[in-house]
């Protein structure tokens, strides 16, 4: 497999300063002979395991001989199995404290992402929500942007993130934010092809971009999680305890409810949270995945109160055969989309949850846990990895230089 460059390039002895890139292009010429497709996969930050890094990990699944390009990482934060692979960070990294205050060097983030040299790799798969698909790859290289979202707090939450700051950060955020949308929407045309994890994805890609993605749900572990036993004992509410998630709303239904509420996460709203809890509500912070996997078992339902732009931990508790009360808005309503496996409530209130609830309870024995667990597998990780592989394949054989056969014979 020899992907051929738009141009030819003259005999590297002409010119002994482009030594170096010549070296370089003779290594991937190379490696590509020997069937081997380059993959480099480019993740905005790496600080903690959340959905972006779970489908992080089924890409380095599908591609084992992947590097992975990131801005910043904190390998203690990590998945045993992301701390195998081998991770490159940028400058970024080697500032102090930029593992817990990398949010605050966004507008260092496109000079940062535009100095990883990806000229090696045959195949790039960018890893969207920070910063990623703005990176520089060489001119036949394939650049396939897995989207999770475009970036929030620099388009429809700008506002809500600029208040959240001091008086400097919220003076500096007005300053860099124009330009780093324009950076954004141009960098935009560097990816040929926008994959979108859901459909309200797509239509911010399409309102921002003004391009068009193919939707393909990110890969949900069903298999890590089981039916539970009997009937739930506790309302559920798991996740970052950030306004934009309204936990408040939750936690407020059920204190007026007096129904039990166990809350797993942390953020800065938890101080008010637990000003607002009535002696119903628990809370437990961080926990480990075995800890929130039993209680997604034993819950009565998960409550869903924010806007998520998919949202995989609904479809965790559905796979543990667990309903979920949802707000009717972003990835839930691909999601939480048959009546047998939950609730949507229109209005982001306190009192459309509690209707919701009592709705829910007055068909709670009626509800069947297996009949919840099979819907949620049409979003399994081989669902995932059977799309993804085919648009790929697809794609790379528009090259029509034996890529997409090395690519077939390896996940075929």
């Amino acid at each position: 497999m020899t992907l051929k460059a738009t141009t030819s390039l003259p005999d590297a002895r002409a010119f002994p300063t482009d030594a170096p890139v010549m070296a370089k292009r003779r290594a991937a010429e190379a490696g590509s002979e020997t069937g081997q497709l380059r993959v480099a996969i480019v993740h905005y930050w790496l600080v903690s395991m959340r959905g972006g890094e779970k489908v992080l990990e089924e890409l380095c699944r599908m591609f084992p001989q992947a590097d992975i390009f990131t801005l910043v990482c904190n390998r203690d934060r990590l998945s045993d199995f992301l701390k195998t692979r081998n991770i490159r960070t940028s400058f970024l990294q080697k500032i102090p404290g930029a593992q817990r205050h990398y949010t605050k060097m966004l507008p260092l983030m496109p000079f940062a992402l535009e100095q990883f040299d990806l000229q090696d790799y045959d195949l790039v798969l960018s890893s969207e929500s920070g910063p990623a698909k703005g990176i520089i790859t060489r001119a036949d290289a394939l650049h396939v942007c897995y989207c999770h979202s475009p970036m929030r707090y620099i388009w429809d939450q700008f506002h809500v993130y600029r208040h959240g700051l001091p008086w400097v950060g919220r003076a500096l955020m007005s300053i860099t934010a124009p330009m780093l949308r324009a950076w954004d929407v141009t960098t935009s045309s560097r990816v040929d092809v926008f994959v979108a994890n859901s459909d309200y994805v797509a239509s911010r890609i399409r309102r921002f971009y003004d391009r068009d993605s193919v939707v393909i749900h990110p890969p949900v572990a069903t298999d890590d999680f089981a039916v539970g036993k009997g009937k739930g004992e506790f309302y559920l509410y798991a996740g970052q305890l950030t306004t934009y998630k309204r936990p408040d709303i939750a936690v407020r239904a059920c204190t007026e409810a007096g129904r039990k509420l166990v809350v797993i996460g942390e953020g800065e709203q938890l101080p008010y949270l637990k000003s607002i809890a009535g002696p119903t509500v628990e809370f437990l912070g961080h926990q480990p995945f075995n800890v929130l996997r039993d209680h997604l078992s034993r819950c009565r339902a998960l409550l869903f109160p924010g806007t998520e732009d998919f949202g995989i931990l609904p479809v965790e508790a559905m796979a543990s055969g667990r309903p979920v009360l949802a707000f009717d808005a972003g990835g839930a309503r691909e999601t939480v989309s048959a009546p047998q496996v939950g609730f949507r409530f229109a209005q982001q209130t306190t009192e459309a949850l509690l209707e919701t609830m009592a709705a829910f309870e007055a068909v709670e024995d009626d509800i069947d846990p297996h009949a919840i667990r099979a819907h949620s597998l049409k979003f399994s990780a081989s669902v995932f990895r059977d799309r993804l592989s085919s648009l790929i394949e697809q794609h790379l054989s528009s090259h029509g230089d034996g890529s997409a056969d090395v690519f077939r014979r390896r996940h075929g």
